[in-house]
Formats: C-alpha cells, structure tokens, sequence
C-alpha cells in the first residue's frame, strides 16, 4: 500500500473515531439502555483493546464472530464480512444480506481497508497475524481496533505451525465471553445476556438424561489426503464433554491434527461425525465426498462406522468454537440417542 494512502487513511480513520466520540457514541436502530456506551477498554487476548465509541462500521473477518454479531442485531453497523465455511445460521440470512461480503476467502488488507472500518473483529489468531489478513498493530496504527474471540487465545498456544493445541479444554463459557465482549462494545449488553440465556437453555435441553460413556466418536473436519480430526479441547471437546462420549483421539491436544488413515481405521470409533462445508480450499469439503472417501478407501471402508453408516453431519462452524458448537450438540446428542448409542 503506498505511504501517502496509508496516511491519508489513518488520518481518516483518526478523525473519524474523534467525531464518533464527540457524538456520544449514539447507536443507529438499538433500544438497548446501554447502547450509548463509550471510551471502552478490554483486555483482549493478552492486548489492550481501545474502543472510543461503539462502532459503526465493524468489519468481521471470520464466520463465528459475524455469526455473533448478526445474532445482536447488529447489521446495521456491519461494513463487511469475509472467511465463510458455511451458508449462514439459520434465521440470519436477511440481516446477512445487508452487509458486503468482502470475500468468501481471507481478504486482502488494502480491502478491508477500503471499507474505512472503525473496528475489526476475527475468530482465530491465524486471521490476525502474518500470514493472514494483517497482524493486530497494522490496524491500531490505523486508528482501528481489533478483537479477536478468547476462544482462540484463553487456554491456547497458537506459536507453531498449524491450528494451535489447547492447553486446557475450551469451554462454552469463552464463546459466551465472546458474546458479552461484543454486546459491551457495541453497546447492546441486554441482547447479549438474552442470547447467552438462550443458548444455555438449548444446551441443558439437548443434553437431559443424556449417557454416551460408552460411545466413541472421531471428528473429521476437512482434507482427503491428510485428514484434520479433533484432539482433545477444541470445540469438538465441548460436544464431547456435554454428552459423556469419547472422543478417539483425546489423546492429542492440538486442535486439528493431521491423522493417517490407517492410525484412524485402528481406532475404530462408533460414530463418525463429519464436517460438511461449502468451501473450497481443502479438498473433500462436502459431506458426500468425504463419505464416498470413506466407504471406498481400503483402510477406513470396514470401520465399524462406516460399514454401519453411523455419521453425523455438522457444519463447520458447529464444529468450531462459535454459537454454532450449541448445534453441534444438539445433532451429535439427536444422532446417538437415535442409533440407541445414548440412554
């Protein structure tokens, strides 16, 4: 990016959050009490995350925190989205349709920049650091701040290759975290708390009586040749954990490890609960091709599971640390108590 547009844009964006707080930071189309909130400090991830006023051109560059925000009513103060797995949540899709998909992809820096965004929000470290869309500091230098979802820092080590390990297991409390952040930021606390409620109460439903201690399962996110399974404490850990199963590669905390199909084969679960996503950047994305995979590949086609044909579709970002992992719940709890694999 040229230095005299850099500049140009800093001092447009500098200006801009001077005007916003000199407003009072009013928010356009919220009732809640709060929303006139400003001069916010957060400690975020370990940084100190300045928002002067709630935003009014947030930019959210990863699927769950958009997923978030929509879920608050927020659109209206949405200046784009980016990095989509899946067709948005159910019951999202008018208010998604107002606000520009920037990509399906990772964007570009100069073009997130271009939508002269006052706060800019990602659900995994990966998105905002070298290598993704631009580190945190590149954006502070431009008057803008960032958040990234605790999910993806408490409790974690993202400093090698990969998708990080956990270490210690994610619970939903951090995506509840995540909920209660972005409500205070935008001003919209009554909302968070109702949506926090809500998914507490699916979560407590779906898991009544529930007994999986004798089941196991295995998660398998993407890619043919070099699968990515669940360890250990990701978000797959919480649907786990929430119906007393057994995950077969506990043994691991990294959160998508790269597993050989033979290693997958010996351990043999009972279910297999497979990401069916839209994307195209791995290859076996979709549910079917991952099950035509599975049911013709000399190592996995005599698996229990797969001869019994014991699969659990999920979208991506059930699969992931985000609302959606509520949902993973729900299905995977719906599946097992269906095959008479839960009391």
């Amino acid at each position: 990016m040229p230095v005299t547009r850099a500049v140009r844009r800093s001092t447009l964006l500098l200006s801009g959050a001077l005007l916003l707080t000199a407003c009072g930071g009013s928010s356009t189309g919220s009732s809640d009490p709060a929303a006139t909130s400003k001069d916010l400090t957060l400690d975020n991830c370990g940084q100190q995350t300045r928002i002067p006023s709630p935003p009014k051109r947030a930019v959210s560059l990863n699927q769950g925190t958009t997923e978030i925000m929509l879920s608050l009513g927020l659109a209206d103060r949405m200046a784009g989205t980016a990095t989509w797995t899946d067709p948005v949540m159910k019951g999202l899709a008018k208010a998604n349709a107002r606000v520009p998909r920037l990509s399906d992809n990772q964007p570009a820096f100069e073009k997130v920049l271009d939508t002269e965004p006052d706060f800019v929000a990602a659900s995994f470290a990966s998105t905002l650091r070298e290598g993704g869309v631009a580190p945190r500091e590149k954006f502070e230098e431009l008057g803008v701040p960032t958040y990234l979802s605790p999910a993806d820092c408490e409790g974690k080590d993202n400093s090698g290759d990969g998708d990080g390990a956990r270490t210690k297991p994610l619970t939903m409390e951090s995506v509840y975290g995540e909920i209660r952040d972005l409500a205070k930021i935008f001003g919209v606390e009554t909302r968070g708390e109702k949506l926090v409620a809500a998914l507490k109460a699916r979560v407590a439903k779906a898991t009544s009586g529930i007994d999986a201690s004798r089941t196991s399962v295995l998660y398998w996110f993407a890619n043919q040749e070099s699968p990515y399974m669940a360890g250990c404490c990701g978000a797959p850990g919480i649907i786990t954990d929430a119906l007393g199963a057994k995950n077969v590669f506990d043994d691991t905390k990294q959160e998508w490890p790269q597993i050989n199909w033979e290693t997958v084969a010996d351990r043999d679960p009972d279910v297999l609960v497979i990401g069916d996503l839209t994307r195209e950047s791995q290859t076996a994305e979709t549910a079917a091709k991952k099950i035509a995979f599975l049911e013709s590949n000399p190592a996995t086609r005599n698996m229990d599971a797969v001869r019994n044909k014991r699969y659990v579709l999920l979208s991506g970002q059930a699969m992931n640390p985000t609302i959606r992992t509520v949902e993973g719940v729900e299905k995977v709890a719906a599946a097992l108590r269906a095959d008479g694999l839960a009391g």
